[in-house]
Parts: C-alpha cells; structure tokens; sequence
C-alpha cells in the first residue's frame, strides 16, 4: 500500500462465503468498499461491545483513521496498538505487548479484538484474542491478497520460534472476516505477487479448473476489477470447504501446506526478511513439491511440472532456490529447518505431493535422504 485511504472506502454489496462450523460459522464478506461497513456488521454482531485494534505502522497510516471513525459513526468505543510492520513482530516480546495493551484497555470477554492488516497482523492478533481472558472473539480486515485467500480463514493463529515459524499458536476463529478489494488497489506489486502465490496454490491442490481459468485470466485478476473479486471468493470459498472438513488440521487441512514444507524453510533460512516474502517462499516450495513429485517420486509428468513453473514465473514470482538473493541456504540448514515442521509425527517427514495439477495428496514417512539428494541437486543448479 503506497496512497493514503483518507476515508473509509463506499460500502457495495459484497459476496458472501460461510465457513461452516456449526455454532461457531461465520460469514467472509468480499467486495470493493466493504471496510465501510465494519461499524454497522460489529454493531449488528455484537451490540454495545468495544473493540480493540491491532494493526501495524504501515496499515495504521493508511486507514486506521477511517476505520476508526466507521467504528465511532457506529458508537462503537474503541482502542488500538500499532506495532512494527513485517515478521519480526510474531515474537514474544510484541506478543506480551499487544496482549498487556488489550488488557490495559479493558476489554472484556463480551467485547471483540480487530485483525487489521496483512498475516503477520491476523496471527499476532488472532494468537492475543485467543489466550487474553482465556479467549475473546475477534473480526479479520485483512489488507493484503495474501490475508485475503489465506490467512484470515480458518483461525491458524501464531508467532513465531526461533526454531521455526508458526511453532507457538493456537486454532481460534474469528466471528468475521471483510475482505475489502478495494484496499488491494495500493499493494505493492511485490507483495501483491506474493499473495497470487497462495491463491494458485488452490488450483493446484484441488481443483485443476481454477488454474486452468487463472492460467488464463491472471492478467486480469492483476489489473483488478470483477476477475480479481471472483478469484478471492474462489480461493475463499476452496479454503471454507477444507476447513470445514478438518478444522484442526488433522486430515484434509494438511492439504493447504502445499509447497510450505520447503517454502517455510527457505523462508526460515532467509530470517523471515524482505530478501523472500512468505508467498515468495510458497511459489518456490510449489514449484519443488511438483519438480519433486516428478522428478524423484515419478508421481506426475514433467510437463505437468513446467507447466506449473511457467506460470509462477510468468506472473514475475521466483521458482527456483538460486531466485533468492544471496547467500543461499547450506543444505544442512534445510535439513534441520525441515525437521521442525510442524507436520513432523515422530520424526517422520510428510509431505504434500502432487499427482498433477488439481491432485495434491498427503504422503506421510517421506525418505529425508530422497529429500536430501533432492536439495542437493537443486543447490547446486545454476
């Protein structure tokens, strides 16, 4: 986001998509404009309730403001922090800050907690809301295509370790996500390719259609307008239906890791830094989960793999390790960072293979040392 959102943008219709689970359901709302209507959709859930921000420098600059004042036009008393921008806020010490603000703040077990802003924001806040009180409700805003397809859904919340990402967290819903279109308008194009990442990586696991479709249409999702609504509600949807299936990520869910059991290493290995953004990370880890597939378990055809890399790379997102400014990762660094993977069940590796685009499956007991040849050939690419 590169412009100041000086008011709130103008409320249109949305699309809905309803993430089943029971009593605890909730809606996604997408459309251009629907930040707007924030005030009246918390009034609505929640009546008398105050709510309390979470946000980041670069986000609060932005459209703090106008949130803000949605909220009071509402009469909604509200609070807010705003910490660093970038991964280095899913620490500890931020955690214990965003955790002593929202107790500072009194809010109380009736009232909401705000995610505003991109995944880093939604896993600090979601991770707080969980565990403050023993657990307040809290709303999603996520402002970047990668929170948008991603990370708002599903109620993954987390900081990180220094033994890896996402290793201290908790499965907490939100009661609500606002997808707002609109605010995609000013996202870099770094971060809006890195957020396309994950909205392929549903094609790619489960449904060979919608690849195909944005094999076709990524231009236009690119420049915006109806095509870049319609593939959000689609990825929206793709990832309702997994997590209404396996909440807890205990089957099916396991499926959304397409690509992040190398991705997550590389990013690991990078310091969780600017040289590579999560869903740069995941455009690598895909494209070595097919070239792995192919190549060394004979699991889908090489073509199908080059197809796939061709259109990450197309899209201007990096496919290979040597893509990653240097210095590169050792392999023994890989090895180590992949041992921490969270789908680690005693000491074996799982990883999510593909029989073709649209055929993601769980493979538990992977050989590491397949996966270190593997590495290894790949490092020594040039």
């Amino acid at each position: 986001m590169t412009a100041p959102v000086r008011n709130a943008p103008a409320f249109v219709e949305p699309e809905l998509v309803k993430v089943n689970l029971g009593a605890r359901s909730y809606d996604i709302v997408i459309g251009r404009g629907v930040a707007g209507s924030l005030g009246e959709r918390v009034a609505a859930l929640r009546p008398g309730a105050k709510t309390f921000i979470v946000t980041d420098e670069n986000v609060a600059r932005q459209i703090l403001p106008a949130i803000a004042k949605g909220l009071d036009r509402a009469g909604i008393r509200t609070d807010s922090i705003v910490v660093p921008p970038g991964e280095s806020s899913k620490s500890f010490p931020v955690f214990e800050r965003v955790c002593e603000a929202i107790v500072g703040a009194r809010i109380e077990r009736g009232d909401l907690v705000i995610a505003l802003g991109g995944g880093v924001i939604g896993d600090l806040a979601g991770f707080a809301a969980a565990v403050v009180r023993r657990g307040l409700d809290y709303i999603q805003v996520p402002t970047t295509l990668l929170a948008q397809v991603d990370s708002s859904v599903g109620g993954k919340t987390a900081i990180d370790s220094s033994h890896g990402k996402n290793l201290i967290g908790a499965f907490h819903q939100p009661i609500l996500v606002v997808a707002d279109t609109a605010l995609l308008d000013t996202l870099p194009i770094r971060e809006f390719r890195a957020g396309y990442a994950e909205m392929a990586k549903y094609g790619l696991l489960g449904d060979d259609a919608f690849f195909d479709w944005l094999d076709a249409n990524w231009k236009e999702v690119f420049a915006g307008g109806p095509a870049r609504d319609h593939a959000i509600a689609v990825s929206c949807r793709a990832k309702a239906a997994i997590v209404a299936r396996d909440e807890r990520e205990t089957g099916d869910r396991q499926l959304l890791n397409l690509g992040h059991t190398f991705g997550h290493a590389l990013e690991a290995a990078c310091g969780y830094s600017d040289r590579l953004l999560h869903g740069e990370a995941i455009a690598i880890g895909m494209a070595l989960a097919f070239e792995f597939s192919a190549g060394r378990q004979g699991l889908c055809s090489r073509a199908e793999a080059s197809r796939v890399i061709r259109h990450l790379a197309a899209t201007g997102l990096p496919t290979r390790i040597q893509d990653i400014p240097p210095p590169l990762p050792s392999i023994g660094e890989l090895m180590e960072l992949i041992a921490q993977d969270k789908k680690i069940k005693r000491g074996m590796l799982t990883f999510i293979l593909v029989r073709g685009v649209g055929g993601a499956f769980i493979e538990t007991g992977v050989d590491a040392a397949e996966v270190r040849t593997f590495l290894s050939e790949k490092l020594a690419e040039r």
